[in-house]
């Protein structure tokens, strides 16, 4: 296997070629990697970044979640590993060294200065749909701006629930606790047995959203006029959430259009 490297014609104004400073994998499929931060590399907490590795002389582009904060001096990416994926082909013995391209601009919206009121940030997730909220749940300012602040992941098994040790971690940070919100880590999982860990839930986030149990266990209602919530992971998650969501009257957020959630597909 060889190592990645950055195609040569890529023009400098485009991306610029950055330096891989670790690795971590959670599981044989699913790792999270950090690499030097262009300079003057700016991004909102909840955009995602454009990747590149050459593969057959050309260069490939995948679009990836920051998960760093935003003033972190490095940047992290959560993935999971596509069996047979190009991508993947260029990346699965990725190591401390390696060169990787970073387009120069962040992209996406889905970030929390979309809303516009609310007191509740709900933050759904599935699987390596995570990564954006890392970052999010970073920022000083998303402290300030909401009271209670509701994190949601679900994964098929319990050692896919990635994170925990930094979550835990948050509210001890003097930065973060000074705006005064209140952090619910909620971790479900989908094929694990119930009796394995009783630390989580069990079940899709959509099944446990229509019974009322995921309000339950937070301690807080879907409100339209409290509730602002952002939805990362598999499509057919996010078109099922948002189809409750509009049952309860709850609306996306337009440009011209104030509204309840924001949504960011992660295939």
């Amino acid at each position: 296997m060889n190592t990645p490297t950055p195609a040569a014609p890529v023009s400098a104004l485009k991306a610029t070629s950055e330096t891989v400073t670790s690795v971590h994998y959670w599981t044989e499929q699913l790792l999270s990697f950090r690499s030097t931060r262009p300079a003057g590399y700016r991004f909102t907490p909840g955009q995602f970044a454009r990747l590149g590795v050459v593969a057959g002389g050309e260069t490939l582009w995948r679009a990836y979640s920051l998960a760093s904060a935003a003033d972190d001096a490095e940047l992290e990416y959560y993935l999971v590993q596509v069996p047979g994926g190009q991508f993947t082909e260029q990346i699965k013995n990725l190591k401390p060294g390696d060169p990787i391209l970073v387009e120069k601009f962040s992209f996406g919206f889905m970030t929390a200065d979309r809303f516009v009121d609310g007191e509740d940030l709900w933050m759904l997730a599935t699987g390596t749909g995570l990564g954006p909220f890392i970052s999010i749940l970073q920022d000083p300012a998303v402290w300030k701006k909401f009271r209670n602040l509701i994190l949601v992941h679900c994964v098929r098994n319990a050692d896919e629930l990635a994170y925990r040790d930094l979550l835990s971690s948050l509210q001890q940070r003097p930065q973060l606790a000074a705006g005064g919100a209140r952090l619910q880590l909620i971790q479900t999982v989908t094929r694990d047995n119930q009796d394995a860990a009783q630390d989580h839930l069990q079940g899709r986030i959509t099944t446990l959203l229509a019974s009322g149990e995921l309000e339950a266990a937070a301690g807080r209602p879907i409100t339209v006029e409290a509730a602002r919530i952002m939805i990362c992971g598999n499509p057919q998650m996010i078109s099922e959430t948002r189809e409750i969501l509009h049952q309860r009257g709850l609306r996306p957020c337009r440009r011209a259009l104030p509204g309840q959630f924001v949504t960011e597909d992660y295939w």
